[in-house]
């Protein structure tokens, strides 16, 4: 597997070069997911760590990471958005470009399968059923290693102006000072929503904090409270009476999740 993880390295320095442009724009949207992917990378062997994997499932992690979001660089370059609603679930896309790789090959038939299931589901509202506690254990780490890096992409975006100037094709919404239909009902009641019913930035914000209740692992959580992510996002809010119910449900989570100690895992297939 340290053979193959250090060929996938390689491969991806080479590959993401490839969609390098001298437009500032195309360059903000490579260079933004080229980041993301290191620093998820790094979360997903952390967290393997922390859950005291063997080396080999930790290369593994490690592996998942660096390649999660291989298909958002094929999507900018050829829908200009990271908006799959609009072009094409990059996840998906991203399994396209994977089996086709010479590493991929080189990775035993167990580990090839778990990674296009953890992969394929990084994205997804929830990850499909298995009987594969080892799938669905990979699909979890990848799931929070993305999450506690999307954070803090986003975090300097909580103010509208300046996310509508991150020219990088969100979702439309809204500056109104308003929620859509639904959209504080689901958050008091700690339910997430369909990202398509979006209109408004404030939408976008609860959206984020809902996030917080598909944290699988304590040490993400953690991670997320500590650096001050979701204290900020709420401190962006409206003050209505309806806010603050979501608001002390949430807080109450997060305490009793964070003060959890993550159970060791069962990788029987």
């Amino acid at each position: 597997m340290k053979k193959i993880l250090e060929l996938a390295y390689n491969y991806m320095n080479e590959y993401v070069k490839t969609f390098y442009s001298d437009d500032k724009d195309e360059m903000l949207g490579i260079a933004t997911k080229e980041e993301h992917t290191g620093y998820v990378t790094k979360n997903c062997r952390d967290l393997a760590e922390h859950l005291h994997l063997n080396e080999h499932d930790v290369q593994l992690a490690e592996l998942i990471g660096l390649l999660h979001d291989i298909g958002r660089f094929r999507q900018w370059q050829v829908y200009h958005t990271f908006v799959d609603g609009d072009s094409e679930d990059h996840a998906n896309l991203g399994l396209k470009v994977i089996v086709d790789l010479p590493f991929y090959k080189l990775l035993a038939a167990k580990d090839q399968e778990l990674l296009l299931f953890a992969i394929g589901n990084h994205n997804k509202k929830e990850i499909v059923k298995t009987k594969s506690a080892k799938k669905l254990l990979f699909a979890k780490i990848i799931r929070d290693a993305d999450k506690l890096d999307i954070y803090r992409v986003l975090e300097p975006y909580l103010d509208a102006t300046k996310e509508f100037g991150l020219k990088l094709k969100f979702s439309p919404a809204t500056h109104e000072d308003r929620f859509a239909a639904g959209f504080l009902e689901k958050f008091v009641n700690g339910e997430q929503v369909d990202y398509r019913l979006i209109e408004t930035q404030n939408d976008r914000k609860l959206v984020r904090l809902m996030w917080v209740y598909d944290v699988n692992f304590s040490w993400t959580l953690q991670r997320i409270r500590d650096r001050g992510f979701i204290c900020k996002i709420i401190s962006s809010l409206p003050d209505n009476e309806m806010v603050k119910q979501g608001v002390e449900r949430l807080n109450t989570y997060v305490d009793i999740k964070c003060a959890t100690n993550d159970l060791p895992v069962n990788l029987g297939e």
